[in-house]
């Protein structure tokens, strides 16, 4: 039999309400008490909540961005991206879009026209992971991922199914190999639910309840919570009592410092003048149309 030593919490923080315009959004971190899980900088959760017909959808028009990589959860609903390096897609619900900023791009994220004349159900996730000194000038990227780009498979007899979406889970590769080796991975319960996943101990955890009502380690936590864990064990153990959605991931953290001005994050004052300069100046190329 494989023993193991359950990661136990060391804290959990509520995500604070947070709305931008007319959409629902609550951020776990950085929020009290928490500036970071190295390298997950940021978390923003979209809804969920419904738009009507005829709505304005998404406010997110072109902005800049330098020095980390964002993921979006596209749990519902569907988010169009168009970027300065030519990066463009509509992803629909249980897609990704996977986009290194690196040394400078402008993009926009809005809601496709036809969600705007139709409405409907919209949920997102968006994370912001940080890149080592080394990696923050790399050349721009995107990935759009739709649903069935994303492998899955189940365990506990069903009860739970894993959407891999970069590193390795078990036998399954993601489709996503990461520049710092981030495991991520949407985790969904039925009521009973139980998964395990290895993690080392000098790797740091994050871990966000989306929905529903789970145990990690033993303690309950709550929706709308993300919990820092102990460096304490090999094991990352996760226990649903109702149908619950959680969003689980893993990295060595970077250890450099962080200076973050707006969208963007670099690792000294003069990096983030450096970088205001240069979006001023056309280097992050010509605005995308929206």
């Amino acid at each position: 039999m494989t023993t193991y030593n359950l990661r136990t919490v060391a804290r959990s923080h509520r995500a604070i309400r947070d709305d931008i315009a007319d959409l629902v959004t609550r951020r776990p971190v950085p929020g009290p008490g928490i500036e970071q899980i190295d390298p997950f900088l940021f978390l923003n959760h979209h809804g969920p909540q419904t738009y009507a017909p005829g709505n304005r959808g998404l406010p997110f028009g072109p902005h800049p961005h330098r020095g980390f990589e964002t993921v979006t959860f596209i749990l519902d609903g569907e988010l169009a991206h168009n970027d300065s390096s030519g990066g463009e897609s509509i992803i629909r619900a249980g897609g990704v879009q996977w986009m290194t900023a690196g040394s400078g791009l402008i993009h926009a994220e809005l809601s496709p026209a036809d969600f705007k004349r139709d409405g409907g159900p919209m949920e997102i996730l968006q994370l912001w992971v940080n890149l080592p000194s080394r990696l923050k000038m790399t050349p721009p990227a995107y990935v759009g991922l739709q649903a069935g780009d994303i492998p899955s498979f189940t365990a506990d007899e069903g009860r739970v199914t894993v959407e891999p979406v970069s590193g390795r889970w078990g036998e399954t590769q993601a489709p996503i190999q990461s520049l710092i080796d981030i495991h991520l991975a949407v985790l969904k319960f039925r009521p009973g639910g139980v998964f395990t996943a290895p993690v080392a101990p000098d790797r740091n955890v994050f871990l966000y309840v989306v929905s529903g009502q789970v145990s990690v380690g033993g303690t309950a936590v709550e929706p709308w919570n993300l919990v820092a864990l102990n460096p304490d064990g090999d094991t990352v153990g996760i226990e649903a009592s109702t149908e619950a959605v959680v969003l689980l991931g893993h990295a060595l953290p970077i250890g450099e410092p962080v200076f973050s001005h707006g969208p963007f994050v670099m690792n000294t004052r003069e990096e983030i003048i450096q970088a205001i300069e240069d979006y001023n100046a056309g280097k992050f190329g010509p605005a995308p149309l929206v």
